[in-house]
């Protein structure tokens, strides 16, 4: 199964950045959303941004993520 998990962009040079999922650092493309600025979340997929998200939606898929476990 495949998912994809809201994450918040810390740093961004050239076309990757550091984004922050549940206190972790990793490593995201951002080639498929060249709007993306620091602070901005996205939604992660196989280490890609795949689109970026408002507060409110990450927090909310987030929170339906926080109930399946």
């Amino acid at each position: 199964m495949c998912l994809a998990v809201p994450t918040k962009i810390e740093t961004i040079e050239g076309n990757r950045g550091t984004g922050v999922l549940a206190g972790n650092r990793i490593t995201i493309l951002l080639d498929l959303v060249p709007e993306v600025k620091v602070d901005d979340w996205v939604l992660m997929h196989a280490g890609f941004a795949i689109t970026v998200l408002t507060p409110e939606d990450a927090k909310a898929t987030l929170d339906i993520l926080s109930e399946m476990l």
